[in-house]
């Protein structure tokens, strides 16, 4: 049996990585998906994908910093698929790196509304739907960057992410009793755009993939599969969670 049969989900930041394999994911494991992201044309070509392989997806282009567009996003779920019982914000950006001295007052404030601003916006928006029927997940992407390791001049991007772990705690210890879990995913690194784009280098690929214990680093879809588990009913217990799923990252020292 698919695991999110009859379930209605958002994904932000769908257009490619983490979120694209979520939302294709979900979408095969049964669920109606609403996928967000700036980049139109690459989220139409995620929806046709998507129904190409059986699923049902709608897409809205927008910038998640937008309240109006976390209020549009799950007026489309309910609008067309008459619920919303999934919200995974996963949209972020690496945001000004370099040395903390050095970040501009304007890049801060950028990097803090794309990675922990817009998350709680979304979240102000679905939290109230989801009560409406007594139940729902909230799954949020942060990092063990700034949680368990660090590297210097990611201090905004670090920041951010963290801040997405207490506003897990907080959510889900105030909207539990509504039937509402909150859970945030640490991952490791990811072979994604952003993270070839930090690590432009055969040498710096090498130094970040020896980090992990797996001595690799992870596809998106592995990542995907740990949203699922915390979208589906699997963990119908688990709320307020900081899950690290980083490949060892946090504990090698070799």
């Amino acid at each position: 049996m698919q695991r999110l049969t009859g379930k209605v989900a958002i994904v932000t930041g769908a257009s490619a990585g983490i979120g694209r394999a979520a939302a294709k994911l979900f979408a095969a494991e049964g669920a109606k998906v609403v996928v967000a992201a700036r980049r139109e044309a690459e989220l139409e070509a995620l929806v046709t994908e998507i129904t190409r392989e059986g699923g049902t997806a709608v897409s809205l282009a927008g910038d998640v910093q937008s309240e109006d567009f976390a209020k549009a996003l799950v007026a489309l779920a309910v609008s067309r698929f008459g619920r919303l019982d999934i919200a995974y914000n996963n949209a972020g950006t690496l945001g000004e790196m370099g040395p903390s001295t050095a970040v501009s007052e304007a890049g801060w404030s950028a990097t803090l509304a794309t990675n922990l601003t817009s998350a709680f916006l979304g979240a102000k928006h679905q939290i109230p739907e989801m009560v409406k029927q007594g139940r729902g997940s909230i799954i949020f992407t942060s990092t063990f960057v700034g949680y368990s390791f660090a590297f210097p001049g990611s201090a905004a991007y670090a920041a951010s992410k963290a801040g997405l772990i207490g506003l897990t705690q907080a959510l889900a210890a105030e909207y539990g009793p509504q039937g509402v879990r909150v859970n945030a995913i640490l991952p490791g690194a990811v072979d994604t755009e952003m993270y070839r784009g930090m690590n432009d280098t055969a040498e710096s690929q090498a130094f970040v993939t020896d980090l992990h214990a797996l001595k690799r680093v992870a596809k998106p879809e592995e990542i995907a599969r740990s949203a699922l588990y915390l979208a589906s009913d699997d963990s119908s217990f688990v709320t307020g969670t900081a899950s690290l799923v980083d490949g060892g990252v946090s504990i090698t020292r070799t």
